[in-house]
């Protein structure tokens, strides 16, 4: 059972997961330093957010 279903989907869309694991960095970081630079706090992981992100993006 995965925990997100949406790296399941992600992992099926992509033809390499290095660039899938590259993907979800990057964008995990804007994330944490947009949060930052805002001061807001996160309840949700940047990577979890990401990975979200890129799911609905690839649909």
């Amino acid at each position: 059972m995965m925990l997100n279903p949406a790296i399941g989907e992600l992992i099926s869309k992509y033809d390499n997961r290095y660039r899938l694991v590259i993907d979800i960095s990057r964008e995990a970081r804007n994330i944490s330093e947009d949060a930052e630079k805002r001061g807001e706090v996160l309840i949700e992981k940047p990577v979890s957010i990401a990975i979200n992100k890129l799911a609905d993006e690839k649909r």
